[in-house]
């Protein structure tokens, strides 16, 4: 991890993607368990937010959504663990839930290809933020890039 930035200067910014990446998912998890509640808890299901999803999947999306804006609250490098975590979490769900789409029995997350191309890009999201997101005291952290490159504009 040499290369990852340690306080980047849009660390901010990356901070605020990474809450509404949680918000979103915790936001798709209770529209989810709303609209899918009388029915069964695996298999397909109704679609939420244009995606489809069933009892299982609301509620995985609702719990990795409320860690993630935990995770995002607290803050102090735990962030960090918790969207590169769950983003490459979300990645290996999104690629099984892409080779078993057309089967009835073995998808049991009740995925459409848009809850994938979803899954992919909350996922990309979280690794990428957890990229940019790292902090460490300034005695720890070096110097900044220009500095080390001899320039100074």
């Amino acid at each position: 991890m040499a290369h990852t930035p340690v306080n980047h200067p849009l660390r901010p910014i990356y901070r605020i993607v990474g809450f509404v990446v949680g918000a979103y998912l915790v936001a798709f998890g209770i529209i989810g368990f709303i609209s899918t509640s009388g029915e069964a808890f695996t298999g397909p299901g109704a679609r939420a937010l244009g995606q489809g999803s069933n009892v299982l999947w609301s509620i995985i999306s609702l719990a990795v959504g409320a860690l993630v804006l935990l995770g995002t609250a607290v803050g102090r490098n735990i962030d960090v663990a918790v969207n590169q975590y769950f983003g490459w979490g979300l990645l290996v769900l999104g690629s099984f839930s892409l080779c078993v789409l057309r089967t009835d029995e073995v998808n049991f997350f009740g995925f459409t290809m848009s809850t994938v191309i979803v899954t992919y890009l909350a996922g990309l999201l979280l690794i990428t933020v957890s990229l940019y997101s790292k902090t460490a005291p300034r005695s720890q952290a070096g110097a900044p890039r220009q500095v080390r490159e001899g320039r100074t504009a």
